[in-house]
């Protein structure tokens, strides 16, 4: 994975999560249009927020068991966590000044 952004899996995505104070995890399929056009601007976004948030991305086709726990029903959706916690949910594409806007909320 490029830039900042760490590919995670079932196994590693609670101590991801839970190890950040602030990670944003990018649910994705490489089959998805819009989660094509969201992956340059997570990439730019890993950069500009270096040491503010932590990014991260979980393909849902070959992870099954967090997208449930979840409820993953519609792609991209970014989960957004605090100290581990879920804060938020964002489903479907977005600016990056629209991103922007809402992590700004959680640092």
């Amino acid at each position: 994975m490029a830039g900042n952004v760490t590919e995670l899996n079932d196994a590693g995505f609670h101590a991801f999560v839970s190890g950040n104070a602030l990670s944003v995890v990018d649910c994705w399929a490489a089959w998805c249009g819009p989660c094509k056009m969201i992956a340059p601007v997570v990439e730019q976004l890993s950069e500009e927020l270096k040491g503010k948030v932590s990014f991260g991305k979980l393909n849902v086709d070959e992870n099954n068991e967090t997208p449930v726990k979840y409820g993953i029903a519609s792609i991209p959706t970014l989960l957004v966590f605090k100290k581990g916690e879920l804060a938020e949910r964002i489903v479907g594409f977005r600016s990056k000044d629209d991103l922007k806007k809402v992590l700004a909320r959680h640092y």
